[in-house]
């Protein structure tokens, strides 16, 4: 995998189909990394090394030895650092060489060689910022309510898909695909297949909604930008599902590559006491495979499509929301590009 900082990753194109920069991404499930372990996972097009340290914090270092270029993931765990194995070359969590057993005194000892990218660990997943300068302080993080908030009750859905990232977070502002795709689900069989939707703003995104149909079907999502990406929305339930109203889902989608897709579901209801015991009993028990059925179908819908598909679609109203996405991080794709180019003329004369 080629690194952002390189010269060919410096193209908006290249974001565009990656990820955008600067800001946090979900990486994924925290219980995938298990305490002595190690965990290689591609993200934004690049490799990476998480790893917990003996006090059970997580690091995540770029999944390449300074000395050779090896995979740090090939290497030992030795509590608080790990050990390439290639030639032992040892680095800690914030990626400084912390020994060189072949050569003890090696000027490669002491100096920070391996990228570490800021972590946190939030509803059971991980969350990391990737900026565009390395060397910055990471921007700030405000949590999606529903997985922060008294009251509200979650359980995190994990998947890879074989599509493009933007053809996730497409399908999510998409509301009216529900009333046909997802027709035969247990939630949204009712409501009309026609309707009317509008763009409205907010101070943290955009809402995209129905304005003739509410509390029936999938009518509404919320495209939220608080330091990380997220999207919410809410389906109606019938009495069968249990207290507590209407169900939640937050959802993130991250970058793998160009073409696979990390996908992040917290399927959420705001219940306490008792109907939270009985929901999350339910959830278990009968709603979980029912919830998985209807994953699948958006899956099997986006891994049929052409990676390059959304360049011969001819959109009408009901897609307003899915170019007012891409219309956002087509012009932060410019804009991150014009800054790395800005900046790699400059880093790469004072190499020389």
């Amino acid at each position: 995998m080629s690194d952002i900082h390189t010269g060919d990753a410096l193209s908006a194109d290249r974001i565009f189909t990656t990820g955008m920069r600067d800001q946090w991404h979900a990486i994924c499930p925290s219980d995938h990394i298990a305490p002595g372990g190690l965990l290689r996972v591609t993200r934004l097009g690049e490799d990476w090394l998480l790893f917990r340290r003996t006090d059970g914090t997580l690091r995540m270092l770029a999944d390449r030895c300074p000395h050779r270029g090896a995979p740090l993931s090939q290497g030992q765990h030795l509590g608080d650092r790990i050990a390439c194995r290639y030639h032992g070359v040892q680095i800690d969590g914030e990626g400084t060489v912390l020994s060189v057993p072949a050569m003890p005194g090696c000027s490669l000892e002491g100096k920070q060689l391996v990228r570490s990218l800021p972590v946190r660990e939030v509803a059971g997943a991980v969350l990391a910022w990737f900026g565009l300068d390395p060397a910055a302080e990471p921007g700030p993080l405000q949590l999606p309510d529903p997985l922060v908030a008294d009251g509200i009750s979650n359980f995190l859905c994990y998947v890879e898909w074989d599509a493009p990232w933007r053809f996730a977070l497409e399908n999510v502002l998409d509301p009216m695909h529900g009333a046909f795709l997802h027709r035969e689900s247990h939630t949204m069989f009712g409501g009309q297949t026609t309707a009317r939707f509008r763009v409205r703003e907010t101070d943290r995104g955009f809402f995209f909604e129905k304005t003739d149909q509410r509390g029936v079907n999938f009518d509404w999502v919320e495209f939220c930008r608080t330091g990380v990406d997220w999207l919410d929305l809410e389906i109606p339930y019938p009495a069968t599902a249990g207290p507590g109203g209407p169900f939640g889902i937050v959802g993130m989608g991250t970058p793998i590559d160009q073409r696979r897709t990390a996908v992040f579901f917290w399927r959420y209801r705001r219940v306490t006491g008792w109907e939270r015991d009985v929901w999350r009993f339910l959830y278990r028990t009968k709603l979980e495979q029912r919830h998985w059925q209807v994953l699948e179908q958006d899956r099997e819908m986006l891994e049929g499509m052409a990676v390059d598909a959304d360049r011969a679609e001819n959109l009408y109203q009901h897609d307003l929301g899915v170019l007012r996405l891409r219309r956002l991080y087509r012009a932060q794709a410019d804009e991150q590009a014009s800054r790395l180019a800005a900046v790699q003329p400059l880093s790469a004369g004072a190499g020389r």
